[in-house]
């Protein structure tokens, strides 16, 4: 699923004198790094300056391949299944979380996110301390990333 361009985005937007809105949820239309996103809001389709939010999808199964947010907070709640986080230099920590849980993730630190159900999606709330969404992330060096690009 490539991901939408900026009218795209723009087209489920409604705003009326400062407030600015998608109603249910907008479509799911865009995808990053295996995880699937709810059109949401951030600069791309509102004037936000400092904020971006959206509703994530990771598949079954998947991997989210180790990344960092670089110079933003992200702030997670999940609404529907299990996630591991392997995080930290050489993603050496590991912490599990499931529907109901708030995560804070401090700018800079390495972290690979895990499906843990083979038929059940994880779904979260994604709020960002940046108008850009992912414009900002860089790759960190993962195992699983390296073992999936040998077997294409």
């Amino acid at each position: 699923m490539p991901s939408a361009t900026q009218e795209e985005l723009q087209k489920f937007v409604e705003h009326h004198k400062g407030l600015w809105w998608v109603r249910g949820g907008g479509p799911t239309n865009r995808s990053w790094n295996g995880i699937r996103y709810k059109t949401g809001l951030s600069g791309k389709n509102s004037p936000a300056q400092a904020l971006s939010m959206n509703v994530a999808s990771v598949p079954p199964g998947a991997i989210a391949y180790a990344h960092i947010h670089d110079g933003f907070e992200v702030m997670l709640f999940i609404l529907q299944g299990r996630v591991r986080h392997e995080y930290g230099p050489n993603l050496e920590y590991s912490v599990e979380h499931e529907a109901g849980d708030f995560i804070f993730i401090e700018p800079g630190v390495p972290h690979e996110v895990f499906n843990l159900s083979d038929s059940e999606p994880v779904v979260a709330v994604v709020a960002r301390s940046t108008p850009d969404e992912w414009d900002k992330i860089v790759d960190y060096p993962s195992k699983y990333r390296d073992a999936a690009q040998r077997d294409v």
